[in-house]
């Protein structure tokens, strides 16, 4: 496929860019609740662009959801935006003039240092920030109280020198996501957002897409488990994972674990080897998993975007999502010291959950 299949021709009313699954299939929830009426086509002049990865897993999700999005009517533009040292020059020089015509431009990731500089380049007059996952959360606290964007478990550590460098980018970037006479900003979620900016169009998304597109699924009477990058991200302790991952699979009888498509495959080995759990490798975002099936009557999950996400897709089953809290014992001393509030509030914010006590690590 041509990297830059679907381009789009003089006008682009509406431009996204992506880098993960989770963010494509958002900003397909969003362009589905925004799209004329009856006789026009779906996504009115979107076009997607994907600002691909190098991990295999994410790609392969992303090729995935890109098919999907051209199943909609959408146009796709395939960036190899970090294919080698010359790659975000050509990437960012073949965008300017896209950037530059779209009166729309739907984000999936504002804290994502490649957004951010098409954000300076952009004249767009309505933005769009889309859910990516509880980062979302994160990033309206920041913007509602003028404070730097940065990633939540990074929060409280001291900036290193790439960051002072991008510094200026990054504070243009939360200037422009600012509402203003010559610019609206939305953000379409389904996390809880209690403060919005004041300016700010804050719209629901309750997954109608997906539902209408997949299920309702086959439901199985057994239990799965989603498993989490904690450690990958250095919040949690390894050993401490491992041990809760096979606590709660023998306490709820979970036999399939359903990997994130960040954990490393050392760890995903060991869960198999120690654990005895079936060892899952989604090919798409777990909310089409989940809605198209067959998928266990309870869901086992640690603080993460699916606590949100999955009574949403799933409303109208009768799955049971179960959520158990993260013991701050199982923290690493590299956690930010806002890890334990962060990920507490995702779990006490989450909706038609049940809530369980944090297993008990030996």
């Amino acid at each position: 496929m041509s990297p830059h299949a679907g381009t789009p021709g003089p006008t682009s009313p509406a431009l996204a860019f992506v880098e993960s699954p989770v963010q494509l299939l958002n900003v397909l929830e969003w362009a589905h609740a925004h799209a004329p009426r009856a006789q026009e086509a779906p996504g009115g002049g979107l076009t997607l662009v994907v600002l691909s990865p190098t991990d295999p897993m994410t790609r392969g999700q992303l090729r995935r959801m890109a098919d999907l999005a051209r199943d909609e009517g959408h146009q796709v533009r395939w960036e190899e935006a970090r294919g080698g040292p010359a790659a975000p020059f050509q990437t960012i020089g073949g965008l300017t003039p896209l950037l530059r015509r779209a009166r729309r431009v739907v984000m999936g990731d504002p804290f994502s240092r490649y957004v951010q500089l098409l954000l300076t380049i952009t004249k767009a007059r309505e933005l769009v920030v889309v859910d990516d996952g509880t980062a979302t959360m994160e990033f309206v606290a920041q913007l509602a109280g003028g404070e730097r964007l940065v990633r939540w478990h990074r929060k409280g550590g001291r900036p290193g020198p790439r960051d002072l460098v991008f510094a200026p980018v990054s504070s243009s970037a939360r200037r422009r996501l600012t509402p203003s006479a010559r610019r609206s900003v939305e953000i379409f979620s389904s996390m809880p957002i209690d403060r919005a900016p004041d300016g700010v169009t804050v719209t629901a998304n309750d997954f109608a897409w997906t539902r209408a597109r997949f299920g309702p699924p086959r439901i199985t009477k057994g239990a799965d488990m989603v498993g989490t990058s904690l450690v990958e991200t250095g919040v949690v302790d390894g050993d401490s994972y491992l041990e809760a991952v096979r606590g709660l699979a023998r306490t709820h009888g979970a036999t399939r674990y359903f990997a994130h498509r960040r954990e490393s495959t050392e760890k995903l080995h060991r869960l198999a080897v120690e654990t005895d759990l079936e060892i899952v490798r989604p090919d798409l975002p777990l909310e089409l998993i989940a809605r198209r099936g067959p998928i266990g009557r309870t869901i086992l999950s640690f603080p993460s975007t699916v606590v949100h996400t999955l009574p949403l897709a799933l409303a109208g089953t009768d799955v049971r999502v179960a959520v158990c809290d993260i013991d701050p014992a199982w923290l690493t001393e590299s956690a930010s010291p806002r890890a334990q509030g962060f990920l507490s509030g995702v779990t006490g914010t989450a909706r038609d959950v049940h809530r369980l006590s944090a297993v008990i690590v030996a």
